[in-house]
């Protein structure tokens, strides 16, 4: 499993010109998941995103979680995260699971998500052609992969 967390000032996500969820301060988080992706992935992940420090303390240092700001969550699907570029100029997405896969496990990162942070996170729509829109604070951007963990 790939994310790829922004910091926001705030984001939302419009679909068919309206919009579906819009967020403040805190993370929107881009997923793309493979094939070999499990409940192991998620949890790691979930626990990882929500101890990041990576919000200013009162002395402008990033050393505060987004639990200690309590801050929001946008959660995004996107396959292209998996894109290979070695051959061609045509990118290759064969590493992203098949929908049968990657929804529910994106409906259990979502949730685990906001298990996590405690209170239900704002999501996009899977599947569907979004407009994402987002003011990157900072900017502060962090890739993730939980095959990378160790």
């Amino acid at each position: 499993m790939r994310v790829v967390i922004q910091r926001t000032g705030h984001a939302s996500v419009t679909i068919n010109g309206t919009c579906k969820s819009a967020i403040q301060k805190g993370f929107m988080i881009l997923v793309g998941i493979e094939e070999t992706d499990d409940k192991e992935d998620i949890d790691w992940l979930c626990k990882k995103i929500v101890n990041l420090r990576v919000f200013d303390d009162e002395n402008g240092v990033m050393n505060k979680s987004i639990l200690d700001i309590n801050g929001d969550i946008l959660v995004i699907s996107q396959f292209t995260l998996h894109a290979s570029t070695r051959k061609g100029n045509r990118p290759s997405y064969i590493k992203a699971a098949p929908e049968a896969i990657s929804r529910p496990l994106y409906e259990r990162f979502a949730a685990g998500v906001g298990r996590a942070l405690g209170r239900e996170v704002a999501t996009g729509e899977f599947g569907a052609d979004m407009q994402v829109e987002l003011v990157n604070d900072g900017p502060v951007t962090i890739w993730i992969d939980s095959r990378q963990r160790e």
